[in-house]
């Protein structure tokens, strides 16, 4: 699919090379070892970066495996074709053995978000993409297992197209020049950047865990929320798993949220705008949600297991982000600084590594007991208005730990 702009060879090999040595890292920071197997899944629409991805697979000692992915363009809407013809059966089939195999094969994924139609879903029923999003919840369970053993890798990373620079109001060079801005692909050493950037982040993260922090308050115009957190939790940072990631996080108790927050920022999901989110939570469960648009998918998100209670809450602080202006895609736009930072989230599934301990023998009942959430839905919502984050910590005593977007302690 032929676009308008195209960025400059050299920045997509800089790009490729960091996606690789910097998102594939291990979960201790060690490169991935040579020889791995890595999978990576780049659109159509994105296939001047599939190409340098090889590239940098193979230069770095391993071995690639490509899956490349077919772009919808006018009357060749692919996904819009499956949900039109698919049935019941075909809608919930998923060729586990196939999966297992992959899954088992791999030793670290890439994923390229590209879009080439972004509303090409506006008018599927919202019924249909949820059972086939719940009908992939054993390979999602799959992987994550790996995931966890920390045996696989894995990483996210954007290649800017036409119609995503058309959403976010911008041309496509502006909106490439936000990408190269906020991955530091501008840099003379990327790699070196965003480790320096990481350790930062995870200082920050340090502080948290070590205030032994049990609720976190946030209040705002837009905001009035008390979010469960709990001493056995562990805010995590960086890494590597998005690319760019900014954000301090955590996965809170999913039965401790009461209040309610409106987010400001739209939110993409199956092919679909949500605006003017707003969301009333009792006892860790959303007891009313409001929106301006496509509240049907919205609902339909929340009837899912684990899809009406958090997985995960995080703050970025507005000195260290790059990222000043949305872009229509929740991995930049989850990463925002600009005047206020911002703070994003998450309803369904939360993240075990955010558990201080040893979880690996754990069942679901006794994640579920902690408050994990384990759901097939896990969707970021953002808010980048003015708040203030307050934190009752283990002894009682309270600590405002952000505020007018920065970390305070």
């Amino acid at each position: 699919m032929k676009q308008t702009y195209t960025p400059p060879e050299n920045i997509l090999e800089t790009y490729a090379d960091l996606i690789v040595k910097f998102g594939l890292q291990r979960p201790d920071g060690s490169v991935l070892p040579k020889g791995s197997l890595v999978q990576f899944n780049v659109p159509e629409v994105a296939k001047p970066l599939y190409y340098h991805l090889q590239n940098a697979i193979l230069k770095n000692g391993h071995h690639p495996l490509g899956n490349y992915i077919p772009s919808s363009e006018g009357a060749y809407s692919f996904q819009n074709g499956f949900y039109k013809h698919a049935k019941g059966p075909q809608l919930e089939f998923v060729p586990m053995k196939y999966h297992k195999a992959l899954i088992d094969s791999i030793d670290a994924t890439i994923y390229i978000i590209a879009e080439s139609d972004i509303h090409e879903l506006e008018g599927t029923s919202s019924k249909k993409v949820m059972t086939r999003n719940a009908a992939l919840r054993e390979v999602k369970d799959l992987k994550m297992k790996k995931i966890d053993s920390g045996q696989l890798s894995w990483t996210i990373a954007m290649y800017g197209t036409d119609q995503m620079a058309k959403e976010a109001s911008m041309s496509p060079k502006a909106y490439w020049n936000q990408i190269i801005k906020a991955c530091y692909l501008d840099d003379k050493n990327p790699v070196a950047a965003w480790r320096s950037i990481t350790k930062r982040t995870n200082k920050t993260a340090q502080k948290l865990d070590a205030l032994a922090i049990e609720t976190l308050h946030w209040t705002g115009n837009d905001m009035d929320i008390t979010v469960g957190i709990g001493s056995d939790r562990q805010w995590r940072a960086g890494g590597g798993n998005n690319i760019p990631s900014y954000e301090v996080f955590t996965s809170p108790n999913m039965h401790e949220a009461d209040g309610w927050i409106r987010f400001n920022q739209p939110h993409f999901r199956y092919g679909k705008r949500i605006e003017g989110i707003e969301l009333w939570f009792e006892k860790g469960k959303v007891v009313k949600a409001t929106a301006t648009k496509n509240l049907d998918l919205l609902k339909g998100m929340l009837k899912q297991p684990g899809g009406n209670q958090l997985g995960e809450v995080s703050l970025t602080d507005s000195r260290i982000s790059r990222i000043t202006k949305p872009t229509g895609e929740i991995l930049y736009d989850e990463n925002m600084g600009g005047r206020y930072g911002n703070t994003h989230m998450a309803i369904g599934s939360s993240f075990h590594d955010c558990y201080q301990g040893d979880g690996s023998k754990f069942s679901k009942k006794q994640w579920e007991k902690l408050g994990f959430n384990d759901s097939v839905v896990h969707s970021d919502f953002v808010s980048t208005t003015d708040r203030t984050v307050t934190a009752t910590l283990a002894d009682g005593t309270k600590k405002v730990i952000y505020e007018k977007g920065k970390f305070t302690i």
